[in-house]
């Protein structure tokens, strides 16, 4: 898991030092990771900046600890506790030691309690983009517009006082940005790309703010990772889980060039049975043998692929399941027990897998620390013990920065552009128990829309789209004749990597078009729907 600052013994500031002397910096940030699904991406933000920061455990790490390691500047992040019923764990010291610190959601929340303010359930939630008016000049909105866009999820306020001076409000928070002395807070995240103006923001508190005056040097991520690869791998033999989608095929690419190419030594699983219509297509074109796409790429054969079909265990083993958690943990013991299977006949030395930042937290994993993580959903690449050393090369990356390793090592655009898809599949796509019936439909309306989507030059506009067979049953009438069909729901968002996401408002002449196709083309439905929920408070995917 990512190294986690959780104590400062002699040993672990030495580590640190270290760390520090590579980067060639002198400075670093301190970030409480409190629980927020968002955390990972306030250390990217500031790794864009060339800022060194430390991920800390606010179950462990006291004030004494942050005072013998001197960090510029400290962010507290938000997360899923409350300050009113659920106080998370958190040594409120640190607020007194008078370094500058920046405060998110939950962040400013504990520090405005901390220093006397009110913090209450508020009548009036905050979910999703909303105007941000800044009331008073201060160096952390230098530069930013006076009325700006940003990302709100909360339920609690903080309540206007004569203790902090007020730096901007919303429609629903009137103190939506705050600063008391040295403390800092924002009601909203600065980290997420709905807040227009949030890296100016991060770069406001760590420059002009916490006085940070160097940056460490840019580095190829890529290279770094292939030359970490190579050291691990070396001559030993290495399955990969291969889906057709873009995260498993940046992960081919990079073992590619760390194992220089040797197809002896790297073998992909493509497993059938929960996939799109289009996925193992995808896999034969660009990894199986002969390949006139890796022909034209410049690309000798690499890989060896073998296609396993395991649709009949996928369907013995979700047979009378209908909870989506209980679908996912089925799918995941079907797919555990093939790649075991394919482990021993290669005599693999590794497993592969396309692991994502974003899978591991919303699996309730991530920054390894004290504070509860909320599992959103449950992932078919996370909290899997193989018999064989995992290798995720991506844990680190969310959607959008492994896509632009993989354009740096060369992977397709064909498969870097393709919509993620969940390890599950089409489980998640269906409402209720899966069955042969219900997979068929799914994966027939899912062809339509998608087709849908590429002949209107739709489908590089929206992020991810998607379409689910529901529980629902709508009566309608075909052909003079009453008819019982599933009711479909459409969905497409637009994103830059997942956390958060807007719903596409995709023209309803297009809608309109898919809908007459599905229910003229798929027997099985009864009616067409569109979902305009945004993430949050809806996730992505269905279930």
């Amino acid at each position: 898991m990512l190294t986690i600052f959780k104590t400062a013994t002699t040993e672990t500031l030495s580590e640190i030092s270290e760390e520090m002397r590579v980067r060639k910096t002198a400075h670093l940030v301190l970030l409480f990771s409190m629980g927020s699904q968002f955390d990972h991406l306030i250390v990217q933000q500031l790794a864009r900046l060339g800022v060194y920061c430390l991920v800390a455990d606010p179950a462990s790490v006291k004030a004494d600890d942050v005072k013998k390691l001197k960090p510029a500047g400290i962010i507290v992040s938000g997360g899923p506790a409350s300050v009113a019923n659920e106080p998370p764990p958190f040594d409120e010291k640190i607020f007194d030691l008078g370094i500058p610190l920046l405060g998110v959601c939950l962040g400013f929340q504990m520090w405005a309690k901390h220093v006397g303010g009110k913090v209450t359930p508020h009548d009036k939630r905050e979910f999703g983009t909303h105007s941000l008016k800044i009331l008073s000049a201060d160096p952390l909105f230098e530069g930013i517009v006076s009325d700006t866009k940003v990302l709100q999820t909360h339920g609690d306020a903080i309540g206007p006082d004569s203790i902090m001076t007020i730096l901007g409000s919303t429609e629903n928070a009137p103190v939506a940005a705050g600063r008391y002395k040295h403390l800092w807070g924002v009601q909203f995240h600065p980290e997420v790309t709905e807040t227009a103006e949030g890296a100016r923001m991060y770069e406001n508190f760590c420059f002009k703010i916490c006085g940070i005056t160097d940056r460490f040097p840019a580095h190829n991520v890529s290279e770094e990772k292939i030359a970490r690869l190579g050291e691990r791998i070396g001559k030993a033999k290495v399955l990969i889980a291969l889906s057709g989608g873009s995260d498993s095929s940046v992960v081919a690419y990079l073992l590619k060039e760390a194992m220089k190419g040797s197809k002896a030594q790297l073998k992909g699983i493509y497993i059938r049975g929960i996939d799109r219509p289009d996925d193992e297509a995808y896999v034969q074109k660009y990894f199986a043998a002969p390949s006139e796409a890796l022909a034209k790429e410049g690309q000798e054969h690499w890989i060896e692929i073998e296609v396993v079909d395991a649709t009949d265990k996928f369907l013995k083993a979700l047979r009378g399941k209908t909870d989506m958690r209980e679908k996912r943990l089925a799918m995941r013991d079907v797919y555990k027990e093939i790649l075991e299977e394919k482990i021993k006949e290669f005599g693999a030395d590794f497993i592969a897998q396309g692991t994502l930042y974003t899978d591991l937290r919303e699996s309730g994993l991530g920054h390894a620390t004290g504070a509860r993580v909320a599992e959103i959903k449950v992932h078919h690449n996370t909290g899997i013990t193989f018999s064989v050393p995992e290798i995720t090369p991506l844990s680190d990356c969310v959607k959008d920065s492994a896509r632009g390793i993989g354009r740096d090592i060369g992977v397709p655009e064909d498969l870097l552009v393709r919509h993620p898809f969940p390890g599950p599949g089409l489980v998640v796509r269906i409402e209720g128990e899966v069955t042969e019936e219900s997979l068929r439909v799914a994966r027939e309306i899912d062809g339509i829309y998608i087709e849908e989507l590429r002949a209107a030059k739709l489908y590089e506009t929206v992020w991810q789209a998607g379409a689910v067979v529901t529980a629902s049953r709508q009566t309608g009438s075909k052909g003079d004749d009453a008819t019982l069909g599933h009711v479909v729901a459409l969905w497409a968002v637009w994103s830059v990597n997942g956390f958060t996401a807007r719903f596409a408002q995709l023209p309803y002449d297009f809608l309109d078009r898919v809908s007459r196709r599905i229910t003229n083309e798929v027997r099985e439905v009864g009616a067409v729907v569109y979902r305009i929920s945004d993430k949050p408070p809806a996730t992505i995917e269905w279930g």
